[in-house]
């Protein structure tokens, strides 16, 4: 495995790694509409980077880490995408405002208590590699790289029950934040948002 820079034809398979990891099918039945908020999803993480960390084997994305560290450039910022997720999220908002707000809110409210105790250099935004993938190891060699470059900061990330939030749990994350919450989707979802520390 290898960290190269991201190339824009592993956008879509990105985008795919996303749905598959956060079980967006759970929520979504719509192939096109899943499809459609896979790259909403993609985009605001993308647009809100400072570190994109692409693992690689030969030219085969595996995976990819995107983080968003304090006093550090946004780079990859465009008015398209941007344009894409305020259309999403007016959309979102007018349908789907008792699956969004909750979420929203149960996120703020843990990080304000979390930024009574600690000061933040940065999040992990995103975190996914390729499921149908044989290598292992994918998502501990990412954030082994994002501690190489970033050591010492004090890191969070948000995550939630449909997620595989063990992985952090293993690697020195420490969680102080839980919220539990209901999704008024086309049914009703019980979740518990999660709020994870860790000092790299």
């Amino acid at each position: 495995m290898k960290i190269k820079e991201l190339k824009k034809k592993d956008f879509k398979k990105v985008i795919q790694y996303a749905i598959a990891g956060m079980h967006f099918e759970k929520y979504l039945k719509n192939k096109y509409i899943l499809n459609a908020y896979g790259r909403y999803f993609w985009y605001l993480e993308y647009t809100n980077a400072t570190q994109v960390i692409a693992a690689y084997e030969d030219n085969e994305l595996l995976g990819l880490l995107i983080a968003d560290i304090k006093g550090e450039k946004k780079p990859y910022k465009s008015f398209g995408k941007r344009l894409y997720i305020k259309l999403i999220d007016n959309i979102q908002n007018l349908f789907f405002g008792g699956g969004v707000m909750p979420y929203n809110e149960a996120n703020k409210k843990m990080f304000d208590k979390y930024a009574e105790r600690y000061t933040p250099d940065g999040e992990i935004r995103f975190l996914a590699s390729n499921p149908k993938s044989k290598t292992k190891g994918i998502g501990t060699f990412l954030l082994n790289e994002l501690v190489r470059r970033e050591s010492g900061k004090e890191i969070y990330l948000f995550t939630d029950t449909n997620c595989t939030y063990q992985f952090y749990e293993h690697r020195g994350f420490e969680r102080v934040g839980e919220q539990k919450i209901v999704l008024e989707l086309s049914e009703e979802v019980d979740l518990k948002c999660l709020l994870y520390r860790r000092k790299l």
